[in-house]
């Protein structure tokens, strides 16, 4: 393949926004790492969804430096609102094919944002064990919010629950809980 330049390293990755792994494939790759996941935890549900998020951090990094690259006009969002739409909007369809369901704010904490996703690709074929029962697989996720949070300097501590609901049994929220130095940024551009 040497000299070729047919590789997947030698495309230009502009040329590759479109293209899709297959669902089976990526299911595939996310119950292993769950599963390794597994081996490598004492045994606690927070400890794994500690790993997964772990996980999803290092997916995020690659997400906002690929995102930041792509952009035309390079233009960096400061606002909390703005970088939680990019997200809700941009991150999740460039990933999943969809935006996110629902985005929204804590009626009573300033601090507290939520990122709701009725049926999140991940957790569509993933059966939890009776022992993890309370396992929320969606810490994936959150791993990469929190990410590329970071990457834009807004610091926050960043955890998945399973939300079922009637029609929507694998329902995923995404709760954003934003460090006070954020929000005290926050108010000095209102």
């Amino acid at each position: 393949m040497e000299g070729t330049g047919s590789g997947i390293l030698s495309r230009n990755l502009n040329k590759t926004r479109t293209s899709e792994v297959s669902l089976n494939a990526f299911n595939f790759l996310f119950s292993e790492m769950i599963s390794y996941s597994q081996q490598r935890v004492s045994g606690t549900v927070q400890e794994l969804e500690k790993k997964l998020s772990d996980f999803g951090y290092r997916v995020g990094i690659r997400v906002v430096e690929l995102l930041n690259w792509r952009e035309k006009n390079g233009k960096r969002e400061i606002k909390i609102l703005q970088n939680l739409y990019f997200i809700h909007t941009n991150v999740w369809k460039m990933l999943f094919g969809k935006q996110a369901d629902s985005l929204e704010k804590h009626t009573e904490k300033e601090d507290e944002y939520m990122i709701s996703d009725n049926e999140p690709i991940i957790t569509k074929y993933i059966s939890v064990p009776k022992d993890y029962h309370s396992l929320a697989c969606g810490a994936f996720l959150a791993g990469i919010v929190e990410a590329i949070l970071d990457g834009a300097q807004l610091p926050a501590k960043v955890e998945a629950y399973a939300n079922p609901q009637e029609g929507f049994p694998s329902k995923t929220t995404i709760v954003i809980n934003f460090d006070q130095s954020v929000i005290d940024r926050e108010k000095l551009f209102q």
